[in-house]
């Protein structure tokens, strides 16, 4: 006959594997990591190429349920513009590159352009496909990176100006620069004349557009113009005041990226701890039908003429376990969930505020003030519309300069 002392030392044991496979699942792992490699003294400035990293795609399905997938919007959209940010400060670190933005569009024209999409972002795992071009319209490379953070990716204590996801932007840091030092210096002087060509002749194509060739999105240089030609000379100060604007939208950018860095981290942390209690949980299920086996198997041919207390003691105290840890896990579970849905209502009020209106820009032409209001991006858009009417209304440029320094009339503030 099956003796229930025989059971209830089953129960145990199951139980034991039980919390011993969940501290596995709950242990603290250290994210695996990659030195970022920063360039010598020794490179010449001149041919340093310019980067301008495009806003991520956010990656999100129109179909997207987020009950399902646990792929929130306003998350992932605010993703999109937090991580080229951090992988502009990246690349100003290597020190590689000439100037680093983030541009608001591919109509601010560029040596290297920089775009990416988000996979998979959870606060553990992060994935994302990242990839390069240049001014010529050459690809360099697309790859895909990931890694899975540990708790003390979350630290405290931790160098704050590396992101718990700091692995995938030095993994493309690296990449980039491993490219860009395959190229000869012939190359990336071809790849800056390129790109200044573009832009002479996207703001007077009636001239400079039979300067090149394109076939298939490739450029190829026909000829230079000369370099005493005084429009070139007035071309190259606009399209200065041109990168002014950008850096002015930088600053509203940079605003975003700090403003959300402390919300978006405690989500990151939250969720990373949800999907281990989700991972736990799971685990618990299985246990407990495990159990639910063995007590019914028992049962069936149980000794009911055992009477033990410490028997009955037994039993009281297993079903107790049980229940508790029942209770606690819902507990718990649903704390996370309010934590979690507490940063995501912090994050999205500032991403609405980031997305509606940026600080409007003044910018001086020709003695008049313009004012530029808007996103971000329509300012962009607002201010190549400016630069394109003067240069059709005019077929010659007066020597001095036209465009003043661009000026933010308020000072930007997240709240």
């Amino acid at each position: 006959m099956f003796n229930s002392w025989k059971l209830y030392k089953l129960i145990v044991v199951i139980l034991s594997v039980g919390v011993f496979s969940a501290c596995t699942v709950s242990e603290v792992i250290d994210a695996e990591r990659t030195n970022l490699d920063i360039a010598s003294l020794n490179i010449q400035e001149d041919l340093l190429l310019d980067v301008g990293v495009l806003m991520f795609d956010a990656g999100v399905s129109e179909k997207n349920d987020p009950d399902k997938t646990g792929i929130f919007p306003d998350i992932r959209n605010a993703e999109s513009r937090y991580f080229p940010y951090h992988l502009k400060t990246t690349l100003e670190k290597s020190l590689y590159w000439g100037s680093v933005r983030v541009i608001p569009s591919t109509e601010a024209i560029t040596d290297v352009l920089v775009f990416g999409k988000i996979l998979r972002s959870d606060g553990e795992y992060a994935v994302m496909q990242i990839g390069a071009s240049d001014s010529t319209g050459k690809s360099w490379f697309m790859k895909e990176y990931s890694i899975q953070t540990g708790l003390r990716s979350y630290s405290e204590s931790r160098d704050r100006s590396e992101d718990p996801y700091q692995k995938i932007f030095n993994d493309f840091a690296n990449d980039l620069r491993i490219y860009a030092s395959s190229l000869h210096g012939s190359q990336n002087r071809r790849i800056q004349e390129t790109s200044e060509l573009l832009f002479f002749a996207d703001m007077i194509p009636s001239v400079y557009e039979d300067y090149f060739s394109q076939e298939n999105d490739q450029i190829t240089i026909l000829r230079l113009p000369a370099e005493n030609d005084p429009m070139v000379k007035r071309l190259r100060g606009i399209r200065e005041r041109d990168r002014l604007v950008i850096d002015s939208i930088n600053e509203h950018y940079a605003n975003y990226y700090y403003g959300i860095a402390i919300p978006y981290e405690g989500w990151r942390r939250r969720a990373r701890e949800n999907q281990i209690d989700i991972r736990d949980t799971k685990r618990a299920a299985s246990i407990r039908a495990l159990i639910g086996v063995a007590v019914t198997a028992g049962s069936i041919n149980m000794d009911t003429s055992d009477t033990s207390r410490s028997r009955r003691n037994i039993k009281r105290a297993t079903r107790s376990v049980g229940i508790d840890r029942g209770i606690r896990t819902i507990i718990d579970a649903w704390q996370l969930r309010e934590s979690t849905r507490s940063y995501r209502n912090q994050i999205g009020e500032l991403s609405e505020s980031f997305i509606a209106e940026a600080a409007p820009m003044v910018i001086e032409v020709e003695g008049q003030s313009r004012r530029l209001i808007g996103t971000a991006e329509s300012q962009y858009e607002g201010w190549r519309k400016i630069l394109k009417e003067i240069n059709q209304l005019e077929n010659q440029m007066p020597s001095e300069s036209i465009v003043g320094v661009p000026q933010r009339s308020s000072n930007e503030v997240l709240n």
